[in-house]
């Protein structure tokens, strides 16, 4: 799995399927101690029916193989970036990361829940600001979260 074939493009219905076990085989690698609200074909069925078709969603594409999600909402939220395990510290992240803000260049707002110190380090590397931090009654899993934005100003 090496990296020279990655294209980053817009994900199609085809890929919805690919999506989600991205989705979750890195919840699962990443956040282990986290319950999921949802079993997995809630999860495939949500990618298949909401977030593909009706947000602005991007994939990691190896040689036809779906290693990596963005989805952006119609605002200025970062909604999910999870990426295959495998893939984990090669630079995708990166790449979604400033894609991210090539698509949206007045900032940007994301959620992340505070047992995933991997991720806040990752965004604070990338110019996140922490804002807030919640006990995570307002998100389904009932886990604690933290608020990150990037403004272009504050690079």
């Amino acid at each position: 799995m090496n990296s020279d074939g990655l294209v980053l493009r817009r994900a199609t219905d085809s890929d919805a399927t690919g999506v989600a076990d991205v989705w979750l085989r890195s919840f699962a690698a990443a956040l282990p101690t986290v319950r999921r609200a949802h079993d997995d074909a809630d999860v495939r069925g949500f990618f298949a029916d909401v977030v593909v078709p009706h947000h602005e969603t991007w994939v990691a594409d190896d040689g036809g193989t779906v290693v990596g999600l963005l989805v952006l909402d119609d605002g200025q939220e970062l909604e999910q970036l999870y990426l295959d395990p495998s893939w984990r510290g090669r630079g995708l992240g990166d790449r979604f990361v400033d894609l991210a803000k090539r698509r949206r260049p007045d900032g940007l707002g994301l959620w992340t829940f505070q047992v995933n110190l991997a991720a806040q380090r990752f965004y604070r590397r990338h110019g996140f600001v922490e804002v807030e931090r919640t006990d995570g009654a307002g998100n389904e899993e009932r886990e604690p979260d933290v608020r990150f934005i990037w403004l272009p100003e504050a690079r």
